[in-house]
């Protein structure tokens, strides 16, 4: 896949998430930024009930009606991807691994994306997937809990519809549970529309950047438990001599996602 990197997907990024747009056609797009560039554009007749692509794609769901989540990955920038410039990127699948879980199947699959520019990968990336079968109850969530004020130093992100709704179009998600709260509440059992895996990566990756961090970093993260729209989303870094941990809570305080940053 190739095409030549406008600013406007970065700079409705920035009016989203109410975050610096740096000059991206002179240093650069920061840390994950590359994932509202080089989008799968699958045609209509190519989604599945959950409006997940299940043909055409790689990698390709294991069958009909499994379940689809993100549960982390490793990303290292290796220069600056610049917008006005071509790129081009590669993407392959690096292992598929099945195993049965308390719920039922689970098919782990890690694939892998290159992104070049000038000749050289500047953004090398490893995602890994799962695919569960399809919903059989309701998922419970803990009710009760006192919040947990927002302390100095971490940043609050009010996840409403509309936002996750928008950020679904910047990356061209189609998966109705992060924006069609009928079939995420009746189909897939969820409680709430579910906050985007990326999303919360994303914000992990800005609040290092708010700490100083950019240049050429190595990134993993994991995505430990789901974040539903009505709980929030309260995002923290803490800056060390050579890496900077972060993570994702809901307001209640249990923590949803996990990430550390190393120059």
């Amino acid at each position: 896949m190739k095409e030549i990197l406008q600013s406007g997907p970065a700079e409705a990024l920035a009016s989203l998430l109410d975050v610096e747009l740096p000059d991206v056609e002179r240093d650069g797009l920061p840390l994950l930024w590359h994932w509202f560039y080089l989008l799968d554009r699958p045609a209509q007749a190519d989604l599945g009930p959950d409006g997940h692509p299940f043909r055409a794609t790689i990698p390709t769901p294991p069958e009909p009606g499994r379940r689809r989540m993100w549960a982390g990955g490793r990303v290292r920038t290796l220069g600056p991807l610049r917008c006005g410039l071509s790129a081009t990127r590669h993407t392959e699948v690096l292992s598929v691994r099945e195993k049965q879980g308390r719920t039922g199947r689970l098919t782990f699959v890690v694939t892998g994306h290159k992104i070049v520019q000038d000749g050289r990968v500047v953004v090398d990336e490893e995602l890994d997937l799962v695919y569960r079968d399809a919903a059989s109850g309701r998922t419970e969530v803990d009710g009760g809990q006192p919040e947990v004020p927002v302390a100095e130093g971490e940043w609050a992100i009010d996840i409403s519809p509309t936002l996750l709704f928008r950020f679904s179009a910047l990356t061209y998600n189609a998966h109705r549970i992060h924006y069609d709260r009928d079939y995420a509440r009746d189909v897939e059992g969820y409680p709430g529309l579910l906050t985007h895996g990326p999303l919360q990566a994303l914000a992990m990756a800005e609040a290092a950047r708010r700490q100083g961090i950019s240049g050429r970093l190595a990134f993993d993260y994991r995505l430990v438990s789901p974040l539903f729209d009505h709980q929030g989303m309260v995002v923290q870094a803490e800056a060390g001599a050579e890496e900077t941990v972060t993570a994702v809570r809901d307001r209640h305080g249990r923590r949803t996602a996990t990430g550390t940053v190393r120059r």
